[in-house]
């Protein structure tokens, strides 16, 4: 008799454990990865900008291909402790040592002709 009422009393206090896992979990840390690009740093891009002038703006690219010169990669990722996972990527491309356009989810502005496209 004594065994039946420890069972009950502890499968009856089971769900109320798993309410308390799901409260009591660790810290996680934001993980931030690669360059960050802004809309107003994209925006400086103009066609005809130097490899050195893009560096100035954007920093040091994430990605540089040997097999493809002319072409950055610029990857952003950002893990936030609680929440989804969120990417940005921007692609820059020269022709002759210039800049020649962009592609990537961060686009240049309306008023800006660095798209390319």
């Amino acid at each position: 008799m004594r065994n039946l009422i420890v069972f009950v009393v502890f499968a009856a206090a089971l769900p109320g454990c798993a309410a308390l896992v799901d409260f009591v979990k660790p810290y996680r840390i934001d993980v931030r990865q690669g360059n960050y690009i802004t809309q107003e740093m994209v925006s400086q891009l103009k066609p005809g900008m130097t490899r050195e002038q893009v560096r100035f703006v954007l920093g040091v690219p994430l990605l540089t291909d040997v097999f493809h010169a002319d072409r950055w990669d610029y990857v952003y990722r950002f893990w936030p402790g609680k929440g989804a996972l969120q990417e940005r990527r921007l692609t820059v491309i020269f022709e002759n040592g210039q800049l020649s356009r962009l592609d990537g989810d961060v686009q240049p502005q309306a008023g800006t002709e660095a798209s390319g496209q």
